[in-house]
């Protein structure tokens, strides 16, 4: 019996055909159900226009990169990341916002995820290809490992102090 019912599930399996990259199947009260799954919604008219990208910057007549320049000058510290600070949609974008919120300085951040221009724009700013990317008074730093580096050496604490005055580190010591 076993050896049967598998013979039928692989048989099965290999009867999917090849244009669906995902298929599960939800049987209820003897109907059957398929899904189908992908991750790709460019073009899709089934996609509803609240989930789409979106551009943030269109009409308000500023390049991308003046965006990003502006950012990295008006801001002491600013993190181009996946997701946003309370909520890091990556673990190197958490790693690197756990780092910097141990020195208790306020960090300005922007989530490159809900922006695709953004996201090419800070990569041709920095000539960096991977996210985050932190800039820390208008110089670009790296990414979390760089900020996790700095931080096991102590030049983070260096780095940081004219722009809290002193660190979190000095309070409590």
């Amino acid at each position: 019996m076993a050896r049967s019912l598998s013979d039928i599930i692989l048989k099965g399996i290999v009867r999917f055909p090849s244009t669906h990259s995902w298929r599960t199947t939800q049987v209820t009260s003897g109907s059957c159900y398929w899904q189908n799954f992908s991750t790709s919604v460019t073009g899709d008219l089934d996609t509803h226009e609240d989930f789409q990208p979106t551009n943030k910057l269109a009409g308000s007549g500023l390049s991308t990169l003046d965006v990003v320049e502006r950012d990295v000058k008006e801001n002491p510290i600013m993190i181009y990341m996946k997701g946003v600070p309370d909520a890091p949609r990556c673990g190197f974008s958490a790693l690197a916002v756990r780092v910097l919120k141990e020195y208790g300085v306020p960090l300005s951040a922007r989530n490159i995820l809900e922006d695709p221009e953004l996201k090419n724009g800070v990569k041709s700013f920095s000539n960096w290809p991977t996210f985050p990317q932190i800039f820390i008074k208008g110089e670009f730093i790296g990414g979390s490992d760089i900020i996790l580096n700095m931080h096991q050496t102590g030049e983070l604490k260096e780095k940081l102090e004219d722009v809290t005055g002193e660190t979190n580190q000095e309070k409590a010591g």
